[in-house]
């Protein structure tokens, strides 16, 4: 195994993507799979995904509403997962795993590998801000005990004017506050790395989310708000990253990225 692929996606409800979910699993077969919004306790997961054919996974949701998955493939992690989800989780956003295989990373230093679904904000900013800010802290804090970190999820902020279409662009918007960003700016200055667009700096077109009307994915008016964040050590050996704007009927594409392994 020469890579380690790893995607995250929101699905927006993973019973309505049931089948869009099984095929793109199919067919892209990643080695890491964080996904989003579920929207559904662990009851109510489609029995297809309950012990998804070549993957160890965990679901954390509550019924209609938020909710994670991690799903890490059996061929490149033998060990069966231990699954957890730090202090600071709520409304089910947030799962964890830490491997120490040496397929994934060489010398078998610990790497933690999260699926994160931050609060949108719209009905309460302050809560999105505190998880933002907790979740900074947590970061140095897992870096400061020697652990390589990737962190995927929908973070529901636009880094910069970039990051959104000039059309959609507004400094009041939720989304692009220049305090919600000022967070994302510290979280990676804890020691991550935005890995797509280290990859792809240049792109003012690198979107992931559409709003839901006009026709706006297929003209590409979008916002970047899902991320593959990485430790800097290993977010060096990140060899190419990408969207799937044509994947799917959810409101964001999944966000993929190889790293050498």
């Amino acid at each position: 195994m020469s890579e380690l692929k790893i995607a995250t996606w929101n699905v927006n409800g993973i019973r309505a993507r049931e089948g869009q979910l099984t095929e793109w699993l199919a067919s892209e077969r990643p080695d890491v799979v964080c996904i989003q919004e579920i929207k559904a306790a662990p009851e109510q997961i489609p029995a297809c995904f309950v012990e998804p054919q070549g993957y160890w996974c965990r679901w954390h949701g509550q019924k209609g509403y938020s909710g994670v998955g991690l799903l890490l493939s059996r061929e490149r992690f033998a060990e069966p997962p231990v699954f957890t989800h730090p202090e600071f989780d709520h409304e089910s956003r947030i799962v964890t795993t830490v491997t120490t295989s040496t397929s994934t990373v060489p010398g078998g230093k610990p790497l933690l590998l999260v699926s994160v679904y931050v609060p949108n904000g719209g009905k309460d900013y302050d809560a999105k801000l505190r998880f933002l800010e907790r979740m900074e802290a947590w970061v140095g804090q897992v870096h400061a005990a020697g652990t390589e970190l990737v962190l995927c999820g929908d973070l529901n902020v636009a880094r910069t004017d970039q990051d959104v279409h000039v059309k959609e662009r507004k400094a009041t918007a939720i989304g692009q506050r220049p305090d919600e960003r000022a967070i994302f700016e510290r979280l990676l200055g804890r020691g991550l790395v935005d890995v797509g667009r280290t990859l792809d700096p240049a792109n003012d077109a690198l979107f992931t989310w559409w709003p839901p009307w006009r026709e706006m994915r297929k003209r590409n008016i979008g916002w970047r708000i899902d991320y593959i964040l990485a430790s800097e050590g290993f977010a060096k050996r990140a060899s190419r990253g990408y969207v799937q704007p044509e994947v799917g009927t959810s409101d964001h594409a999944p966000v993929l990225a190889a790293f050498e392994a």
